[in-house]
């Protein structure tokens, strides 16, 4: 069975609001325009929270962080001089 559904642009026109419908209950469709693939009706992937007692059911074998190195790393990583890439600050005076 496929992941998704193939239909015409006509399909698209005449059955929009259940083709939406489909789309909200996490459907995917690919439309298509003289058979050729044109595009893809997906689901958007909504964010959900994760409830404290699940991600501290996760975090129950994770490393310790030693804070001193885990700050090191950053520094070493990271260029803290304020540059300007296009040369456009001027001083202040």
């Amino acid at each position: 069975m496929s992941l998704y559904h193939e239909i015409t642009q006509r399909d698209l026109r005449n059955r929009s609001g259940e083709i939406m419908d489909a789309v909200e209950h996490g459907s995917t469709f690919v439309l298509t325009r003289s058979g050729t693939p044109i595009g893809e009706l997906i689901p958007l992937r909504r964010r959900q929270a994760v409830p404290r007692a699940q991600f501290a059911r996760g975090s129950e074998h994770a490393p310790a962080i030693d804070p001193e190195r885990f700050r090191a790393d950053v520094d070493a990583a990271v260029d803290d001089e304020v540059s300007d890439p296009y040369g456009q600050v001027k001083g202040t005076g």
